[in-house]
């Protein structure tokens, strides 16, 4: 993984930003390096206070109600991934020269400590399936005696597999355009960008400073930059990248494979990219009927996973069996039930325009429940893309007006049902509009293309009240 400068915290001035899921965790290993830390955090409610005073009793010092403040003294800032760049914290951090990581790019800074040789990261990023592209990967990993685990945004946090007396062969990482963010010296031995769309621009600015950060991924990788035949952005992301001599572009089609690329033959997964004359010669990986659930998206989830495994020298066996063993994630297009004739589909993890397109175009004729918390997102194109196949929307949320409206302009003939309460019960509201706007053959789709915390405490307790109200009507009409 080439060489590193190896720190001495001892003494060191560290401010965490941050309690969170990453800033205390970062905390306590800080503390334990023998770094003075001192936390910074926006919040001042129950919780930040009781995380407060189990940092304090390690002898932390934490500032509650001002995360916008520099601590004098402070020599590195390690920031939790959702804190905004323009936060005055950064500028002050900017204009004093302090450095500025996050908690990957700390988690990348410690391998190796114990002597060990650090285990090489095969990284994954994207708009969507992310989560399940490392999961896969994974589960290809495994099925080829690998030790591995699923880490970043996910399963094992990246300081516990860097730092824990786990030791691993390689390890399959998931990364934020928010972690890519914080995480300069980054290299990763291969990675993927699955597709690029308007996501978290209130965070990012822009959409060119969302994509250059998804496209840090490949900076410095060693033997496979990943993309997206059909995304032409995340392409351009590897031209521009600088990578180590001998690095390959690897691209991944749910169409027939060029040369250096995976794709889809007859049914069949193949791989023209790590076979000898990619020219003249395919490698049958697996069939389309190992990838649970065969949606497009996903194929296209497995075809990356797939890439980034070869890369790493796994056989082609290893690829079918990984694949066959997985199993997705709930609330990520999971039938919940048949009522009457009607299938009943929870994707509460469609939380952008682009997760939800590609969960639409997986059926022909949909009722839609859409809506919640926009992220700055516009719906005109989702609706334009979509309106034939819709035959009703019912409509949650803070933000279902933008939704309306763009159904107004692109989907007039759909009725659309505008649910204007925020209780517990909405949600079972929402399922019995839907389940009168439904025939038979029709699929109920939770797909809300928006966030849930106006509502819900997060997609999955979102996915859950729709699974409980599908049981309810369905126990209502037996």
């Amino acid at each position: 993984m080439g060489s590193q400068e190896v720190i001495d915290w001892q003494g060191k001035n560290v401010t965490v930003a941050g309690l969170g899921v990453s800033g205390i965790p970062a905390a306590k290993v800080l503390h334990g390096l023998g770094a003075v830390v001192t936390v910074v955090n926006d919040g001042d409610d129950e919780r930040s206070r009781a995380q407060a005073a189990e940092l304090e009793a390690l002898g932390v010092t934490v500032r509650l109600g001002d995360g916008a403040t520099l601590p004098e003294g402070t020599e590195l800032i390690v920031t939790a991934p959702g804190w905004k760049p323009d936060k005055p914290l950064f500028a002050a951090a900017a204009e004093a020269s302090v450095p500025v990581w996050g908690d990957v790019e700390l988690a990348w800074r410690l391998r190796g400590r114990d002597g060990r040789e650090p285990a090489p990261w095969l990284a994954v990023t994207g708009t969507n399936g992310k989560t399940t592209t490392v999961q896969m990967l994974a589960s290809i990993l495994e099925a080829a005696g690998l030790r591995t685990a699923a880490v970043g945004n996910i399963g094992v946090s990246l300081l516990d597999a860097v730092l824990g007396e786990e030791t691993y062969d390689v390890l399959a990482v998931e990364l934020s355009s928010y972690q890519l963010h914080w995480a300069p010296s980054l290299r990763a031995h291969s990675a993927a960008v699955l597709n690029l769309a308007p996501d978290h621009l209130d965070w990012h600015g822009s959409m060119e400073a969302y994509a250059a950060d998804k496209g840090r991924i490949y900076e410095g990788n060693r033997v496979a930059c990943v993309y997206n035949v059909a995304d032409k952005a995340t392409e351009d992301l590897v031209r521009e990248a600088d990578v180590e001599e001998g690095c390959r572009a690897i691209g991944f089609t749910l169409g027939t494979p060029g040369p250096s690329q995976l794709g889809v033959v007859e049914g069949i997964l193949v791989d023209r990219a790590f076979v000898e004359d990619r020219h003249k010669n395919a490698q049958e990986l697996a069939e389309v009927s190992d990838v649970h659930p065969p949606a497009p998206h996903n194929i296209a989830n497995a075809l990356a996973a797939a890439a980034l495994a070869r890369a790493f020298g796994v056989p082609a066996k290893a690829v079918r069996d990984g694949l066959r063993a997985f199993r997705p994630d709930a609330h990520r297009i999971a039938h919940v039930a048949d009522v009457d004739q009607v299938a009943y589909i929870d994707d509460s993890k469609a939380t952008n325009t682009h997760a939800a397109e590609a969960s639409l175009a997986a059926y022909e004729s949909i009722v839609w429940i859409a809506g919640g918390l926009a992220k700055g997102a516009t719906f005109d194109e989702l609706v334009a893309k979509s309106a034939k196949r819709l035959r009703g929307v019912v409509l949650i949320g803070a933000d279902r007006a933008l939704i309306g409206e763009a159904l107004a302009r692109h989907a007039p003939e759909v009725p659309v049902v505008d649910l204007d309460r925020t209780d517990t019960g909405a949600m079972l509201a929402a399922v019995r509009e839907a389940a009168r706007l439904a025939g038979p053959g029709d699929t109920v789709l939770l797909a809300p293309a928006c966030a849930s915390m106006d509502m819900f405490a997060n997609y999955n307790k979102r996915g859950d009240a729709f699974a409980e109200a599908v049981r309810e009507l369905g126990a209502a009409s037996a």
